[in-house]
């Protein structure tokens, strides 16, 4: 019998798999520790969790978990809508925002495209370029931060999309104004921008890209309900873009693919700015601690913007090791081109105490 490779599409065979931080139930089987003794600093999630009032929304959408959800999502783009002063017909919503990420995949991509990107950018982008057979165009960093200059350079008449994540993730650098203001500038017609904004309410002043937008430009901006608002186990994030584009990419959404709770959740969470305040000012506090301890330690750090800081120990995935056996879980960085690296999230700050004791204790010369 044929293998069942054979059948698939062949660019599955060598396509990279996504591997999403450790989870705590995980760690907890393999290394005999309780749960409660592990921490969980891998992910870049809010450890504040989802407020009362999100919590209490979701518990009242749960009533009516028998009915499909509303598939055109009209109340959450309603409240989007009266945020960010935009009619309805610039949002889509996505089952997290990597699933806006595939829409545009299917849209725009295929194995006569290319996409252009940063080397150490969000690894989604690749994977999802890989997916659909196209080839991902990676520019070198510019001192761990997008370099637009080189990125402008790269685009020729095969380039279909740009992917800039901003702030990045893993490096958590920020690409101003007036270097976006320059690209912008450059990008021919025949190339969509997608700019990931995931970490964007943690910005004191973020770039006005919106206006990009409101210029009639070939732009996605994608946003999350992953990170401040604390419902990443939800799945809910949304794109920004002309309404043609929108109507483009709607074309490749599946119907329900945001769970009623989701929404509901989501409307909730965007009214809840104490908690997003509260959430802002626990990671910049975080942030800080964890940098001057790095310092300290005489670790090399990338001074970052986002809810996470990238660290180099000298060897990532054998820091990583030894810091599970303590209960704390990091993200090493074997999918990008930083195997000396680790990513250490923000936590609570008994979090982040526990986690620079435990990198202190693994990084002495008797570790």
């Amino acid at each position: 019998m044929d293998s069942i490779w054979d059948l698939a599409n062949p660019h599955l065979r060598d396509l990279a798999i996504y591997e999403p931080g450790k989870p705590i139930e995980e760690t907890a089987r393999e290394s005999g520790l309780r749960p409660e003794q592990i921490i969980k600093l891998a992910s870049n999630e809010n450890p504040l969790g989802p407020s009362p009032a999100v919590q209490a929304a979701m518990r009242e959408a749960l009533a009516g978990a028998n009915l499909y959800p509303d598939g055109g999502g009209f109340y959450l783009r309603a409240a989007l809508s009266k945020k960010l002063q935009f009619e309805a017909g610039h949002f889509i919503l996505g089952n997290g925002s990597n699933e806006i990420i595939e829409f545009i995949g299917h849209a725009f991509l295929g194995p006569a495209a290319e996409i252009v990107t940063s080397e150490n950018a969000f690894i989604a982008y690749r994977l999802v370029a890989s997916l659909f057979g196209a080839k991902t165009v990676a520019v070198p960093d510019l001192e761990y931060c997008f370099d637009l200059e080189g990125i402008a350079q790269a685009i020729n008449t095969r380039t279909r999309v740009v992917f800039i994540a901003n702030p990045n993730n893993p490096t958590g650098t920020l690409v101003g104004q007036e270097a976006l203001d320059r690209f912008m500038e450059r990008v021919p017609d025949h190339v969509v921008i997608v700019i990931d904004e995931a970490y964007h309410e943690y910005l004191d002043a973020p770039p006005d890209t919106l206006r990009f937008v409101r210029e009639g430009r070939n732009v996605m901006i994608l946003r999350t309900f992953s990170k401040i608002h604390a419902l990443a186990s939800i799945r809910l994030g949304y794109g920004i873009a002309r309404p043609e584009l929108i109507r483009v990419v709607q074309k490749t959404r599946e119907p329900f693919n945001t769970s009623g709770v989701a929404q509901a959740a989501a409307v909730a969470a965007l009214a809840d700015t104490a908690h997003q305040a509260e959430s802002k000012r626990l990671t910049d506090e975080g942030r800080r601690y964890l940098e001057t301890e790095l310092a300290a330690l005489g670790l090399p750090f990338v001074p970052s913007v986002a809810n996470f800081v990238l660290v180099n120990v000298g060897d990532g995935k054998a820091l990583f090791k030894k810091l599970l056996r303590q209960g704390v879980i990091v993200r090493a960085l074997s999918g990008y081109s930083l195997p000396e690296w680790v990513r250490i999230s923000v936590g609570t700050m008994a979090q982040n105490r526990q986690c620079i004791a435990a990198l202190r204790e693994a990084t002495s010369r008797h570790a």
